[in-house]
């Protein structure tokens, strides 16, 4: 609805109250005292603007754009600490794939990284073929599981986080693509197992069915670490806003994307994806990818990112492997909310993102 200047010759004046639809949000009934106007003073008179915050928080109760609402964003342990992404090459010798993921930790640990990421299937070549051949039993302990036995064991003899990529986990006769976090007592503190399979079909460039041989996981996954509020996605995770959006709704800090996005879709949606998901979220964005190896049958992109909450990109490389040390700034996410107030001014009276596991615990 426009409104109009009026000038003191219109005078009568007529009177409307609107009542919301009972499918609308009944916040309060909308009146309006509006003049009778004729086509003629309706051209020539302009609009006034009204900017009320009151008015604009009332009307669209941001805090309804999430059910349930948005829980605050805790203050982190530590402002500032350094991360590490370990972009490493895999092979299929699993051996020596854990014995190399375990020098890259402990070089990126020397250079100060508190919080270390590895990449998505670390342990094993990226294939249907291969998920069953290298799958660990997570839950029945290190001798069933070497790679996570070798994660809990650095993250306490070097009393660092990691969140540990992620390796085909077998469980119950199925299949997960599954990222464990370990805490700096070397306990298990969370386990994702990825939402979204990656199942894709781009005629004469990538054909892969990931639901061919794993199963997708149920449950988004946050956790509160020595280094923040961490939200866990595995690769294809990232494509859906609302997993991160859910994230961001419980508080995180940081969202960390163990990923291996291959030479069609990486060039035209890694690094963008990274920044949208920052930049919709205010928070940071962690991603790790393996190292290129254009004679595997299936070829990543590379390019481990990180990602500040205003969308800039803060460190990346290339695709060969590396390890990148970068600085994470807890107090620039309390600026950017406030330089860009978006938590506050979204339509509860419009729209709304439901968080299922969180309503139905309540």
């Amino acid at each position: 609805m426009k409104a109009f200047a009026l000038s003191p010759s219109l005078l009568n004046f007529k009177s409307f109250t609107f009542h919301h639809s009972s499918s609308s949000n009944p916040l309060f009934p909308l009146s309006f005292i509006l003049p009778s106007l004729s086509p003629c003073h309706l051209r020539h008179h302009r609009p006034i603007h009204r900017h009320s915050p009151i008015m604009a928080a009332a009307s669209f109760n941001s805090e309804r754009a999430r059910a349930p609402p948005a829980i605050p964003m805790p203050s982190p342990p530590l402002s500032k600490f350094k991360i590490g992404l370990c972009q490493l090459s895999v092979t299929p010798d699993k051996d020596r794939n854990i014995a190399h993921a375990r020098t890259a930790i402990q070089d990126a640990a020397s250079k100060g990284a508190q919080l270390v990421l590895l990449p998505e299937i670390w342990n094993s070549p990226y294939s249907n073929d291969s998920f069953p051949v290298y799958a660990e039993d997570i839950d029945a302990g290190a001798d069933a599981s070497p790679s996570t036995a070798m994660l809990s064991e650095l993250s306490r003899l070097l009393n660092i986080t990691i969140v540990g990529g992620s390796i085909p986990e077998l469980s119950g006769g199925r299949l997960y693509n599954t990222c464990c976090v370990f805490g700096t007592d070397g306990k298990l503190l969370a386990k994702h197992r990825k939402i979204h399979l990656f199942d894709i079909d781009i005629p004469g460039k990538i054909t892969f069915i990931e639901s061919k041989t794993l199963t997708a996981g149920e449950t988004p996954t946050i956790v509160d670490t020595e280094v923040g509020r961490i939200g866990i996605g595995i690769c294809y995770d990232i494509r859906f806003p609302e997993l991160a959006m859910i994230y961001a709704a419980r508080g995180a800090h940081l969202l960390c994307y163990p990923g291996a996005f291959n030479m069609t879709t990486g060039p035209l949606h890694w690094e963008l994806l990274q920044r949208a998901r920052a930049t919709d979220n205010q928070l940071y964005v962690a991603t790790c990818s393996p190292a290129r190896d254009i004679g595997s049958g299936y070829v990543a992109w590379g390019h481990s990112t990180l990602v500040g909450p205003f969308g800039e990109v803060l460190a990346t490389t290339e695709h060969d492997e590396a390890i990148i040390i970068a600085e994470i700034d807890y107090s620039i996410l309390e600026q950017r909310r406030t330089n860009l107030p978006v938590t506050k001014q979204r339509r509860g009276d419009l729209y709304q993102l439901v968080d299922f596991q969180r309503l139905n615990s309540q």
